[in-house]
């Protein structure tokens, strides 16, 4: 809706309050109106103040002046003075009685990210008009919306004109491209990153600038600049960081110039025009809303779709009446729903591994023993606080002993079928709910206990079962430069796909593991040709083949046609960060960069 519309609801005695979003800023629509109507700084009848330490002296001084002359005033970020928050109340509910017809009030502030943390007095909130901005979606929208912050004037102000019309265009496809990629979730970006305006702007500055001082485009500068500065000055995950950079080495090359790229499939980078002539470009050329315009495969689509309205269910089912009581004409209530869960769990918790009885067995610790020790470690650790604490309960609903909080916690969370709080700090990164949890526990368990046995590693490694797989990973260089003398920071882990399932397998290789489980999730493994290849539609998490992993030495490391492949514990990606493995590609490797390629443990 045009700014304008709202405004005409405005009045002296109404203020309009802006709800920010991230990558919006109200503040100009507020300035273009204001010149419309003749209020602007130089008039002097345009106060803006942007709220933070002692600014508050000079909001109260624009107010008292506005309301006497008629101005207009905008307070920026007033979430940022709390305790002036009650002042600025009782000012506007002053001066919506006794001021200028003139006079407006515009308040901007951010909102709060949980319920207790709301501290906008409601006096503000029911005496204003509320707007929120939502940024644009699409990348359609989100590219005019870039490429409004420029005018005619921007285009024609470089001497190389050809050179900086280009480069900008592709700076707001680049800036539409980064901001819209958040909604793919961890396949888009590890991290949720606040990109905003003011780095395409300064970009563009920056673009200038170079232009001016240099006889060549100096490419490689500006890729540094946009992606390591202006846009990677927001980034913290060393994965988001090259995804940034290879965008802008697709984007930012000589071939941009001569009208030869293509930012995505049918569509190329527009020929030399004006302004109104980009606009147009979009509007006639974009092909319709897909994940192909990011470099994504389609089935990226169907994963966020899928996040999202799992995400609408589990609301919806936690928002249900939690009485107990018959429904349905059933008579089963709450309490013995989770009385029978916490019987059926404690009856299949098998006991604790003796640790004393298993460290006897063994007579020498290799690097893979201690895995299995630690290993086995960590499950009683879990297993024992899921012991404790069902007993706990059981006593409380049987009423033996006093339901506490804590009680009231576990028995909420079995009872939505999600894993308790207390468990999941001493458990393994999952985002499983508590019944396929429970027999995903049980199958670890099985895969410990087998191994614990007797200590000879498995003919086929189940990586995805360990709590630290990390640590299986380390112990194949340490074994391998153990038994070769060789320093262990010169070793690093090949990665060597074969083309047959876990059943084919009855030992163990000769030199590190086979190991089972994996996913790829961004594109798949082709077995016959043994590299990377498009995803199938549909097929979202195709399982790997069987995969050998072995110690080298760094020299001997082959880097050729390789696509350097992270590996999660699950599909969060981030801070479940494994391994990164190089893997064959025909491809050049950034296609699977953009696409956001990486092998998964659980799915």
């Amino acid at each position: 809706m045009e700014f304008a519309k709202s405004f005409e609801e405005a009045s002296s005695s109404t203020p309009m309050f802006f709800i920010l979003s991230p990558g919006v800023n109200p503040l100009k629509d507020v300035e273009t109106l204001g010149r419309t109507l003749g209020f602007t700084q130089d008039n002097a009848n345009f106060h803006n103040v942007s709220l933070g330490q002692g600014q508050e002296v000079i909001a109260e001084a624009a107010m008292d002046e506005a309301a006497k002359n008629g101005h207009w005033v905008v307070l920026q970020n007033i979430h940022l003075v709390r305790k002036w928050l009650p002042t600025l109340e009782k000012k506007l509910e002053y001066y919506a009685e006794i001021s200028h017809e003139d006079y407006r009030m515009f308040l901007s502030a951010e909102p709060a990210s949980t319920p207790s943390a709301h501290i906008i007095p409601q006096g503000i909130l029911e005496s204003s008009i509320k707007i929120t901005n939502e940024p644009p979606t699409g990348m359609m929208a989100n590219l005019h919306k870039a490429l409004d912050n420029f005018t005619q004037e921007t285009l024609e102000m470089s001497g190389k004109e050809a050179e900086f019309k280009a480069i900008l265009f592709s700076l707001c496809y680049f800036h539409a491209v980064v901001a819209e990629r958040r909604k793919f979730g961890p396949q888009g970006w590890n991290k949720i990153y606040p990109f905003n305006v003011g780095d395409l702007n300064i970009s563009v500055s920056v673009l200038y600038n170079y232009l001016e001082g240099n006889a060549k485009v100096p490419w490689e500068d500006l890729r540094y600049l946009f992606g390591e500065i202006m846009y990677g000055g927001h980034i913290t995950d060393d994965w988001d960081r090259k995804l940034c950079i290879t965008y802008l080495e697709e984007y930012m090359q000589p071939d941009l110039v001569d009208g030869e790229l293509m930012f995505a499939p049918s569509f190329a980078a527009p020929p030399n025009t004006d302004y109104a002539g980009y606009h147009t470009y979009i509007d006639e050329t974009m092909p319709s809303e897909s994940p192909y315009l990011y470099g994504l495969h389609p089935n990226a689509e169907i994963g966020f779709l899928t996040s999202r309205s799992e995400k609408i269910f589990r609301t919806v089912f936690e928002m249900q009446p939690r009485d107990g009581g018959a429904s349905g004409g059933s008579t089963v209530t709450r309490e013995d729903k989770v009385k029978q869960l916490v019987d059926e769990i404690l009856e299949k918790l098998p006991e604790e591994f003796n640790m004393i009885e298993i460290m006897n067995k063994v007579e020498e610790r290799t690097p893979y023993v201690i895995v299995a020790f630690q290993e086995c470690e960590r499950m009683n650790y879990l297993t024992q606080e899921m012991k404790r604490s069902l007993k706990e309960l059981d006593l409380g609903l049987k009423g033996e002993l006093t339901i506490t909080s804590d009680m009231e916690v576990l028995e909420n969370s079995l009872f939505l079928d999600q894993v308790p709080e207390i468990w999941t700090l001493r458990a393994y990164p999952s985002l499983l709910g508590l019944t396929s949890w429970f027999v995903d526990l049980l199958l670890r368990l099985r895969e410990l206990e087998t191994w614990s046995t007797d200590f000879v590693l498995p003919s086929c490694v189940w990586l995805a079962g360990f709590f630290n797989p990390q640590s299986l990973l380390t112990a194949i260089m340490q074994s391998t430069a153990r038994r070769n003398e060789l320093p262990l920071d010169k070793m690093c882990l090949q990665c060597d796909v074969t083309k047959k399932q876990k059943e084919e397998f009855t030992t163990a290789p000769r030199e590190g593991a086979y190991v089972h489980g994996i996913f790829m999730e961004g594109a798949r493994w082709d077995v016959q040709q043994g590299i990377i290849m498009e995803s199938r539609l549909k097929e979202l998490y195709p399982p790997m083949p069987v995969i050998n992993i072995r110690a080298i030495t760094q020299d001997k490391q082959d880097l050729r046609n390789m696509y350097e492949c992270p590996m999660y514990k699950t599909r969060t990606r981030g801070p479940t960060y494994v391994w990164t493995f190089n893997l064959k590609t025909k491809d050049k490797p950034g296609k699977w960069t953009l696409a956001g390629v990486a092998l998964l443990l659980q799915t």
